[in-house]
């Protein structure tokens, strides 16, 4: 029976959770019951309480994690400054002859939207504001812009730089480490969130272009469902006449330049990416300032919504820490070695089920939670069976970033269905999803296949 209590530790956690309690107080809250509970019946070590001070200190002072509230900033500076609506805009005006022209500048508006706030709600929400009513103005079928918008908005899972893939990399380097002592190296080498970036954007940029792949198909074999934009449609997107190439400078230009000189700095060693992240920030800054889009009320908006992600963020970190502290404490962690390697099928085996597991959480869990909780307890087992750190990370972002888009729990479809108007049914969303998560299990199972395709560019920037 004592050999149990870890699966019904995690089983109250996650019964919790479906009920509504906050996450962070869920996890502080139910681990030091069980903790409390567990001392008094003699079965858990109080010495594991006693780490928990410098796990939080060494929380709050990790450097890397200083990079959250600077990408937040960043990407709500873009947000508020209406970086996304002139992008929309103009990209529209570009692509507008084109069969599914409206959906494929929906597709690649999403991607750099995506980039910069790398906040699966704030993307999804966001474009379905700015996107779906003109889509379905234009003749969309409801189902097929439902869909766009909703898997172009969990983008911000696996783009870079992405808050998702900053807390993963720093799970999966402590995961690395910790996986080598085990198995006696003293001299461990490290996986830096730099190496997840580069990892994220090949398959990254061949997710982008099956999206666009399946709204231009769609469009030339239905094109009732893609209808093109009516010139008249097209004359009133246009500014003052301005040309294809200047709506693409004016509207493209600003924030790509920006995500390149971010993610550029990292991948070329000139920063860390908390430096990079600050240099960020101070460009959405300048950028909202040169469009007049500053002012003070921005500036407070702004502020007030870092505040609120970060707090958020690191309410979950110190609840992740006293969750991992007692569950390590009850002997969880050898519990679940023992259930992977006693798997028949070895690592594939062991691979394919925590995969399963972590898509099935991604039903009631966000990413920072399964990043935090989960990620510590399997990733020194797997990542000693000889799987590749980097390689292992973008898996689990691209395993998330499918459980977020899936029916019908999936986060991406209630963020939607919370903006979307009243003539688009719970139904078509999850209907016009359906494409798009046979797309996400495609690349899941071609990275599986062809490791190189994450690993390839890091270790060409490695040397």
């Amino acid at each position: 029976m004592i050999e149990l209590i870890p699966l019904l530790f995690f089983a109250a956690i996650c019964g919790a959770l479906m009920l509504g309690y906050p996450v962070a107080l869920t996890l502080t809250g139910v681990s030091l019951g069980f903790a409390g509970l567990g001392m008094a019946l003699g079965v858990f070590d109080g010495i594991y309480l006693n780490l928990i001070p410098s796990r939080l200190y060494g929380i709050l002072t990790n450097q890397n994690l200083l990079a959250v509230p600077l990408f937040v900033f960043m990407g709500t500076m873009l947000e508020k400054s209406r970086v996304a609506d002139d992008l929309l805009q103009n990209m529209a005006i570009v692509f507008a002859r084109l069969p599914g022209g409206l959906g494929l500048s929906v597709v690649l508006v999403g991607m750099l939207l995506a980039a910069s706030t790398g906040i699966v709600g704030a993307t999804v929400v966001t474009m379905g504001i700015l996107s779906l009513p003109t889509m379905l103005k234009a003749g969309y079928k409801p189902s097929l812009a439902a869909g766009t918008l909703c898997a172009t908005g969990t983008l911000g899972q696996i783009i870079p730089p992405s808050i998702c893939l900053v807390l993963l990399g720093e799970v999966i380097s402590n995961a690395y480490q910790q996986s080598q002592l085990n198995s006696g190296v003293f001299a461990p080498d490290f996986v830096s969130i730099g190496d997840l970036f580069a990892g994220a954007i090949v398959p990254g940029l061949l997710l982008v272009a099956s999206y666009l792949a399946y709204v231009l198909i769609t469009a030339i074999v239905r094109p009732q469902d893609a209808p093109p934009l009516s010139e008249k449609d097209i004359a009133a997107l246009r500014r003052d006449n301005q040309s294809l190439a200047v709506a693409l400078i004016k509207g493209l230009l600003p924030p790509v330049f920006l995500m390149v000189a971010v993610l550029g700095s990292i991948l070329m060693g000139i920063a860390t990416p908390t430096e990079a992240a600050s240099v960020g920030a101070l460009g959405a800054l300048a950028l909202a300032l040169v469009k007049r889009a500053l002012s003070w009320t921005v500036l407070h908006e702004v502020s007030l919504e870092t505040l609120r992600v970060t707090s958020m963020v690191y309410l979950i970190l110190v609840g992740a820490a006293i969750f991992s502290s007692v569950f390590r404490g009850f002997g969880g962690d050898v519990l679940i070695e023992e259930v992977l390697l006693a798997l028949p099928g070895g690592v594939f085996s062991a691979m394919l089920v925590v995969m399963l597991l972590i898509f099935l959480l991604g039903f009631i869990l966000d990413f920072i939670e399964i990043t935090f909780m989960v990620v510590p307890l399997v990733g020194p087992i797997l990542l000693s069976m000889g799987l590749d750190p980097i390689w292992l990370g973008i898996m689990i972002a691209v395993n998330l970033q499918t459980s977020f888009l899936t029916p019908p729990f999936g986060f991406s479809l209630f963020y939607l269905r919370s903006v979307a108007p009243p003539e688009v049914r719970t139904q078509d969303i999850y209907r016009g999803v359906i494409p798009f998560v046979l797309l996400q299990l495609a690349l899941l199972l071609l990275l599986a296949l062809q490791p190189g395709i994450v690993t390839w560019l890091p270790n060409l920037l490695n040397g």
